[in-house]
């Protein structure tokens, strides 16, 4: 359980998080919500967004809860696995900002090793570390770009629970979940 009130970093995926997908909902409705903006949602590096997503989380002064969706996802694996190749080269991990996150919501992990798109090649291969911080995945039974064993096999690679709401496509815009008040019952859960 916190005693701190967290910021809640969002971390859209490929092409980025448009006006009516659920992270952007959530980030209107409540201040906590803060995207980390990349330069470039269409043609993503990995370096450039690790850096991005490092620097944001250094940026915050008390407890930080990743929101992630799609390739988010992924990002937040590579993130984990090059700060702790960070910590291992420092006195018990000094200075790393995987201390700070609280908890990670990981929606709709890509399979970006099967998923055939160039533009998501530097992504790979996925980190299967287990992650430093309480995890759960949502995924859903139909989702085109993850089928139920990859998503089951990422959330027992990274240590985290798994969630699997019925059949909601890729958890996005298209799914038509609106606001997802049911995500919000799993992200509650998860920070206590």
């Amino acid at each position: 359980m916190m005693t701190a009130q967290p910021t809640y970093l969002v971390l859209p995926g490929y092409e980025g998080s448009g006006p009516e997908h659920w992270q952007s909902r959530w980030e209107s409705a409540d201040p906590a919500f803060h995207r980390v903006e990349q330069a470039d949602w269409d043609h993503p590096e990995l370096s450039a967004w690790v850096e991005r997503l490092d620097r944001a989380v250094a940026a915050e002064r008390g407890p930080v809860v990743l929101v992630a969706h799609s390739l988010g996802c992924i990002l937040v694996a590579h993130w984990a696995a090059a700060a702790a190749a960070a910590a291992s080269a420092t006195a018990a991990g000094a200075g790393t900002g995987v201390a700070k996150v609280a908890g990670a919501l990981l929606v709709a992990p890509a399979d970006i090793e099967r998923a055939g798109v160039a533009a998501l090649d530097g992504f790979c291969p996925v980190p299967l570390q287990p992650l430093p911080f309480p995890a759960v995945v949502v995924a859903s039974t139909d989702d085109p770009w993850c089928a139920p064993d990859r998503s089951r096999h990422f959330a027992d690679a990274w240590g985290a629970r798994l969630v699997v709401p019925g059949a909601y496509g890729h958890l996005n815009t298209a799914s038509g979940l609106g606001d997802w008040p049911d995500g919000r019952k799993v992200l509650a859960d998860l920070t206590g």
